[in-house]
């Protein structure tokens, strides 16, 4: 089981919005089975983060954790956002 997690600021608006279109592209890949998305604010998940193999955000990360960050914003927008779906399709790919 691969794990993504899905930061904004609130936890709540815009990582609602993320969360779903990934859920969409994983449901059409036949992913969706082999993925849990969490969503929370990255203050919250900062101390968890070695929890996740993706951290999908669209606010501003520490650069201690810039390794595992794919930028939702394209998500939001739907400029680049097949771009970022295959990020996150890169790391979760099944060893």
């Amino acid at each position: 089981m691969k794990n993504i997690v899905v930061v904004c600021g609130s936890g709540v608006a815009t990582s609602t919005v993320v969360t779903n279109k990934i859920k969409d592209w994983l449901k059409e890949k036949g992913l969706d089975s082999n993925v849990k998305i969490t969503q929370s604010t990255m203050m919250s998940e900062l101390n968890n983060i070695d929890n996740y193999d993706v951290v999908v955000s669209t606010t501003t990360i520490p650069d201690a954790v810039q390794d595992k960050v794919i930028s939702g914003l394209p998500l939001l927008t739907g400029m680049g956002s097949d771009t970022v779906l295959e990020q996150i399709g890169e790391k979760i790919k099944v060893d």
